[in-house]
């Protein structure tokens, strides 16, 4: 503040483009004052006059304006009017998608009021006979949403934000042309982007007290380039500005001080201007580059530029997170520095407040996260999920286990009930009915009953609005009693259940206008209100390192810049798409082009990169895949190396973000030495008895069997999971085995039918739901026939025996061992006997059974030999043999496995599994994970507690093939 005493800094105002300028200025005019007390200047956001300061207060302007609406009135009652008028566009709109399109309807309106077009323009005059017969339609439907939606503005004494904005500031550049301020008025960093805006800053120059500070202005610019800088450009802004305002570009003086910054700075913008020239311009760079050179001889103009620049290209989102955060964590070892990252892609910023939490450090982000992310958003959606779906195990576990939920319960009794009422009632195939729900928490504990019957009343409570069409309002209501009732006003604390109250509050006071609502629709649209919400991360964040928005960036300064986001389609973002209005038809009625975002997009990346120390952050992948890196990264990149020079890397840089959670390359001697587990139990809890189905699983992976039968441990199903196969498969057994209980001999005339009956009613018993077995019943209706078929071709002159248990003891050296079958079925004729297995899936090979990877039928054989069935004489198997029963292409198909040495199989069998007992008797025998390699693929229970995929047995890709 030259010519001033500290004193007076109080009597000068100065006009900043954001708030968070302001606050960057006042923590400058902090850290001059170097603690001494200061009066700062007069700060004022020009694009926040909603609170009413000085010079920008209405009574002092002499207005009298109405109170600007509210974002989420304004958002609701456009929705509304979108559904009043939506058969102008011959559509039905619910209130998710009308809420989408009021958004759409409130950025056109917004771009009338500052474009300044009046609220008479004709929208009509941009559409003529070339234009397609829908843009007609579109039209219409604007013009009657336009005219209601300012009768709705008068009936509520309010006024739209933006043209109440655009009235203030036409009223004061008014005032200070007639009366100029008396007092010292600086407006810095605005590039006048909009007309009002602009009309203000030239009212400002031209007072003699008045200021105007422009950010970046390029004067080197060639005046052949200058002239042909459009909508894209850095300056295109400037240009308007000083065009409209009758000031030449030379006529703009330097800001006192800036001279001293010579060298590095003045080199660094030469660079950046150069590369980001008009396009019709860039012919000219060799010359540029050779008159730098020779204007500057005693050094190399470019190489300054680029001193203090780096290039980072990281592979994807999480090394470039990872970068970003090392760079911003190593800043912190030098003191007094300061570093700002800044982008546009806010999920990037977010991966970077993660990586940092790794050293216990919180960015100052001005990013934040969806309110539909935070804890007591989760709890609202999941009770609004449930009111669509009230016996959903998932949502049902999310509601009973949130954080914030007590349901008035004690610590203690909650812990226990949540517990049981997981494994009890929620594990499995979800219940169908609140009383099926009950009747599985028979045999646990009070607490999950008294946990169950919460749950219900809170799911009741969301959901009784919806036994019909319901309002927003009558929704929001229900809904707000329901989260009482889980969670009390626990929920409400903090910033995110401030924000989430306010969300509820603006439902139940501003949806008059929205069409009701069913439960799936307000569903949706509640998450379309929470992810519009932010919230900021508050707390305690480092005083040195911000993470900003590029809006937010603008005149914050830091001694390490790192501009992230670097690709097209983010940075510049892609063109927005406007749904009522084409390219033509906004030309037409006076609205800027798309092009002139990008301009100001490009001149926020030239100020960023015009700082002393800055990096360019690219990320080759996104999401799997390939980006394009940024134009302007693409013009520096090709004018450097038109000089003969490369672009500045920091490849270390990368080798140590990878290096952040890579294995050790010289790991401990002991994790070098240590073996897959291999667990060896006593003897004494080895078992001596076991069924010919688990031999097979002790045979492929013996961890697995000390998993279950030894450490006693049993796989729980996921929460609400589907009937799987094994329940189809169960379903089935089940079905045939009733149908040859129920008709041994003859077959019914109608067998077909009745097994297709049956198959249906163990598919529901099994627990499969509506949409499953819509499938299933059509299958069924293919089987039914197939199944009868079979019994017809099998049955003659055969006895079946189905379900039969048998079994087969010896003694080894460990004790007796007792091996047990159940039978699916056995045939005894007079060619012999047949041991038949069902299976629903694809049947073991010939080479699995003659190798002993699958001695079901092969063990199962050589007990009904020794006569281990009871009621069956004993003989030996003749026949081996699966039927598969499959659904879709595959049917029903007979698979012989014995190739008629059954017997023999049966006795090779026996044979391996007494070695196998013999073996497994020695203490020093183990049982390790997977030692049937070729079926590692299929996965295990238990594999996470072996940590198979940890010791390299198979990577990972192979195992996902």
């Amino acid at each position: 503040m030259a010519g001033h005493a500290p004193e007076q800094l109080s009597e000068v105002m100065v006009l900043l483009p954001t708030r968070r300028a302001v606050r960057g200025l006042a923590d400058a005019f902090r850290t001059v004052a170097s603690g001494a007390a200061l009066l700062p200047p007069q700060m004022r956001a020009i694009g926040d006059l909603d609170a009413a300061e000085p010079p920008f207060e209405p009574a002092d302007l002499a207005l009298d304006l109405p109170a600007a609406v509210s974002v989420g009135r304004r958002r609701f009652e456009l929705a509304g009017l979108v559904t009043r008028h939506s058969g102008l566009l011959d559509r039905q709109f619910d209130a998710a998608t009308a809420l989408r399109f009021a958004e759409a309807l409130a950025e056109l309106f917004d771009g009338i009021a500052v474009e300044e077009l009046g609220e008479d323009v004709d929208l009509a005059a941009a559409v003529d006979g070339d234009f397609a017969a829908h843009w007609l339609s579109s039209v219409g439907f604007l013009e009657a949403v336009r005219l209601d939606w300012r009768k709705r503005l008068a009936e509520l004494g309010l006024q739209d934000v933006a043209v109440r904005r655009v009235a203030l500031i036409r009223a004061l550049e008014n005032r200070w042309r007639v009366s100029p301020p008396t007092q010292k008025v600086i407006a810095a960093g605005s590039t006048g982007s909009t007309k009002a805006t602009a009309g203000l800053l030239a009212a400002i120059a031209a007072s003699p007290t008045g200021v105007v500070v422009l950010p970046g202005l390029d004067q080197s610019l060639a005046d052949a380039a200058w002239a042909a800088v459009d909508d894209q450009h850095p300056q295109a802004s400037l240009k308007r500005l000083l065009q409209a305002s009758g000031v030449g570009r030379q006529q703009v003086k330097a800001w006192p001080g800036s001279a001293e910054a010579i060298d590095r700075p003045r080199w660094r913008r030469r660079l950046i201007n150069e590369a980001l020239r008009p396009a019709a311009s860039t012919s000219d760079w060799l010359n540029v580059i050779e008159d730098l050179r020779q204007e500057c001889r005693t050094l190399d103009p470019i190489a300054e530029g680029l001193a203090g620049l780096t290039v980072v290209e990281a592979s994807d989102e999480e090394e470039g997170a990872a970068a970003a955060a090392l760079l911003l964590r190593e800043v912190l070892e030098t003191s007094g520095r300061t570093a700002a990252l800044v982008t546009p892609d806010a999920g990037l910023a977010r991966r970077v407040e993660a990586r940092l939490t790794r050293w216990g450090v919180t960015g100052d982000s001005s990013v934040g996260r969806s309110l539909a992310a935070s804890v007591p958003a989760a709890l609202a959606r999941s009770l609004a999920s449930a009111a669509v779906d009230g016996l959903d195990a998932v949502v049902l576990l999310s509601i009973a286990k949130h954080p914030l939920a007590d349901f008035g319960m004690t610590a203690e009794t909650l812990a226990e009930g949540r517990l049981e009422f997981e494994r009890h009632g929620l594990r499995g195939p979800p219940p169908r009915s609140w009383d099926e729900l009950a009747n599985r928490l028979s045999k646990a504990g009070d607490p999950a009953k008294a946990l169950a019957g919460r749950v219900r009343q809170a799911v009741e409570l969301a959901a009784a609005p919806f036994a019909a069409l319901a309002t927003a309002e009558q929704a929001a209501k229900a809904l707000v009693g329901a989260l009482d009732a889980v969670a009390g006003e626990g929920l409400w604390r903090g910033q995110a259940g401030a924000r989430l109250a306010a969300v509820f509050a603006g439902l139940i006071e501003d949806t008059d206008s929205l069409p009701p609502v069913t439960a799936s629709g307000f569903a949706q649209l509640f998450d379309g209100l929470l992810e519009h919400e932010t919230v900021r991360a508050g707390g305690a964040t480092h005083p040195r390192l911000a993470i900003l928005g590029v809006l937010e960036a603008r005149l914050v300064a830091a001694d390490l810049v790192i501009l992230a986001g670097l690709e097209e389609g983010m940075w510049p973002a892609g063109e927005a798409i406007d749904p009522f209005l084409s390219r033509p038809m906004r030309a037409r009625l006076g609205l800027p082009p798309p092009e002139r975002r990008i301009g100001l997009a490009a001149h926020d990346f030239a100020q960023g990169a015009c700082a002393a120390e800055v990096v360019l952050l690219h990320i080759k992948r996104r999401a799997g895949a390939p980006t394009t890196p940024s134009r302007w990264l693409w013009r520096l990149r090709t004018l450097v190396e038109g000089a003969g020079l490369v672009m500045p890397d920091r490849p270390q840089l990368l080798d140590w973000a990878r290096a952040l959670d890579a294995p050790l390359a010289n790991p401990p001697a002991s994790l070098t030495t240590a073996q897959c587990p291999r667990p060896t139990p006593p003897l004494a809890a080895r078992p001596r008895a076991m069924a010919v189905t688990t031999v097979e699983t002790w045979v492929r992976d013996p961890y697995s069997l000390y998993a279950r039968r030894i450490l006693g441990l049993e796989a729980l199903d996921r929460p609400g999971a589907a009937a799987d196969a094994r329940a189809r498969g169960s379903a089935i057994h089940a079905a045939l085995e009733n149908f040859v209980k129920a008709w041994p001999d003859a077959l019914p005339t109608d067998a077909a039918a009745i097994l297709t009956g049956l198959i249906v009613t163990e598919l529901e018993r099994a627990g499969l739901g509506a949409t499953a077995l819509v499938r299933e019943r059509i299958l069924a209706e293919r089987l039914g026939p197939e199944l009868a078929a079979l019994e017809a071709r099998r049955r003659p002159g055969r006895s079946l025996h189905v379900e039969q248990w048998g079994r087969l003891s010896w003694t080894s050296a460990g004790g007796e061992f007792t091996l047990s079958a159940r039978a699916d079925r056995i045939e005894i004729g007079a060619e012999g006997a047949a041991i038949v297995d069902y299976k629903t899936g694809v049947s073991p090979t010939a080479k699995q059974v003659s190798s002993g990877l699958s001695p079901q039928l092969s063990l199962t054989a050589a007990i009904l030999e020794a006569g281990g069935f009871a009621g069956l004489p004993a003989r030996a198997g003749d026949a081996l043999v699966y039927i598969e029963v499959r659904g879709a292409s595959h049917g029903v198909a007979e698979r012989p496995v014995d190739k008629g040495e059954a017997r023999a199989l049966a006795a090779a069998a026996l044979d391996r599994l007494k070695r196998r007992v013999e073996a497994f008797d020695e203490p020093a025998t183990a049982y390790p994970s997977r030692a049937a390699m070729q079926f590692a693929r299929q996965g295990g229970d238990f594999d996470h507690l072996a940590r198979f995929w940890e010791w390299g047995v198979i990577d990972d890709t192979e195992a996902e093939s």
